[in-house]
């Protein structure tokens, strides 16, 4: 099975703040901020929501394959990509800019403060899905360039081929009217719990009309787990009628928490490689807990290493139940 990932490839660095960024921030001054925070580790990893995705969704043995751009700094990030078997065939590197970039510090308590230099993802616009030589099962429109993500949505409308939305930091990007036409014509629609309020603050809707536009609503709540809502009843891409499904899924245990940044992008790999192989959504999510807790664990978002044995045990200790990865 062939998954189309876009999204941005770049490279973190990520910053650790032996302190609360709550602490630092005074709320009758918020009109004004200027915040600097002096950090006791500095780490250059690879990253990016394309590039974690695909390789959690390799190690899950799925078949990713990467369509987006990146800069005449990319080596090193290419021959790791390739020492792991993800196709590169779809990166298109430019020699005009630089890979993107991402500056994030994170606090004692894993909240965290970032920015994104895009450098060679504005390019993303200019890739189709129609080079894509396989044949495309599936799609995921990860965080990139704005204008980048509305034609992969309308390519994939044409094409009549189901993806997983996610525009996370890219909400405000968007008009009401794009936002709306791209959770109507998703398969899954998935945000952590702030992205999912912006949404509805944007579209001027409430919860419950959110869970009635698309098929699949999840909702990733860090390390209290995630919430999946559907509607059995009705067919995906349609508004829907009657009550919603609403499923809880609980974290999956770590061992230590080293660096949440990339957590999310593990669990929307989880969650597909259940989800592509048809299997149920409590399953998926859970799937979802489980590549997220190894994530964790490390210092990066590409750093994590399992077995599909690794990966079926740990699933089995948390969730007292088999699953097989085949």
């Amino acid at each position: 099975m062939n998954i189309i990932i876009t999204g941005s490839l770049g490279y973190d660095y990520i910053m650790d703040f032996p302190g609360k960024i709550a602490d630092r921030i005074m709320p009758h001054k918020i009109h004004k901020i200027s915040l600097s925070f002096l950090v006791n580790r500095l780490k250059k990893q690879f990253g990016g929501t394309a590039g974690n995705i695909a390789y959690s969704l390799k190690l899950l043995g799925m078949n990713p394959l990467i369509l987006s751009a990146a800069g005449n700094d990319f080596s090193p990030y290419l021959k790791f990509l390739s020492s792991n078997k993800i196709s590169t065939n779809y990166i298109k590197v430019i020699a005009s800019e630089v890979t993107g970039s991402y500056f994030v510090v994170t606090d004692t308590e894993d909240n965290q403060i970032g920015a994104f230099y895009e450098g060679a993802m504005k390019q993303n616009s200019v890739l189709k899905l129609q080079s894509i030589d396989e044949k495309i099962d599936f799609v995921v429109i990860a965080p990139n360039d704005p204008s980048a993500m509305i034609k992969q949505i309308d390519e994939c409308n044409k094409l009549n081929t189901p993806y997983m939305y996610d525009p996370a930091f890219q909400i405000d990007h968007f008009s009401p009217h794009e936002l709306l036409e791209a959770i109507k014509n998703c398969a899954i629609l998935i945000g952590n719990d702030y992205e999912i309020a912006l949404i509805e603050k944007k579209l001027k809707i409430n919860h419950e009309k959110l869970v009635y536009l698309t098929s699949i609503v999840v909702t990733t709540l860090g390390n209290k787990g995630s919430i999946i809502e559907f509607n059995p009843s009705s067919p995906p891409h349609k508004l829907r009628k009657g009550k919603a499904g609403f499923l809880k899924i609980k974290p999956a245990k770590v061992a230590n928490t080293q660096d949440p940044t990339g957590a999310g992008d593990a669990y929307r790999a989880g969650f597909l490689a259940g989800f592509l192989r048809g299997l149920d959504l409590v399953t998926c999510g859970q799937m979802g807990s489980v590549a997220a807790a190894y994530t964790v664990e490390k210092y990066g978002t590409q750093t994590h290493k399992f077995s599909k044995e690794d990966f079926q045990n740990r699933y089995e200790e948390n969730y007292h139940q088999k699953i097989k990865i085949s």
